[in-house]
């Protein structure tokens, strides 16, 4: 087993039996040693078919998570205040608007979490992946030039550690 591997199964093993032990809400000794046994097989039979890799538990990205989700949650908060200030405005100047992105990132990973924090930004809706440009939806056309300047493609390539 390489280190990569053994990190991932560690990290993998330890998230399956955490969250299996906050759905079970059972909290006996034996109910503890048959969750973390049932985790260790589970991710054993899975690295064993070659079902678990990085793509699938990013354990590599955690460290920079702790910047990037403070960051995504402050743009979700900033375009929540922006919708809720269209939606109140009784002439709801709104201008849909459709827009091709081409991501930065270097991974189907990358891509993938390019594509989800636009959907997760309110105003914004990815509809569409092909290769590694992205089709928006913008409920203004402001919103789309502020997705065409960058700033989530160059910190979304940062976050991967593709820039």
């Amino acid at each position: 087993m390489k280190s990569d591997t053994g990190i991932l199964f560690f990290s993998l093993s330890v998230t399956l039996f955490f969250f299996w032990l906050a759905l079970s809400g059972v909290y006996t000794p034996t109910f503890i040693a048959v969750g973390a046994l049932c985790a260790v097989l589970i991710v054993t039979f899975g690295i064993r078919m070659s079902i678990v890799d990085e793509e699938g538990h990013p354990v590599h990205l955690t460290l920079r998570a702790l910047t990037y989700w403070p960051w995504l949650l402050w743009e979700i908060a900033k375009s929540s205040w922006d919708v809720s200030r269209l939606i109140l405005d009784p002439r709801l100047p709104i201008s849909p608007t459709l827009v091709k992105v081409q991501g930065l990132q270097k991974t189907g990973l990358g891509v993938s979490i390019f594509a989800n924090s636009i959907t997760l930004t309110p105003g914004t809706i990815s509809v569409d992946v092909e290769g590694g440009e992205i089709l928006v939806h913008a409920i203004t056309a402001a919103g789309a030039e502020d997705l065409k300047e960058g700033k989530m493609n160059r910190r979304v390539s940062q976050f991967e550690g593709s820039s």
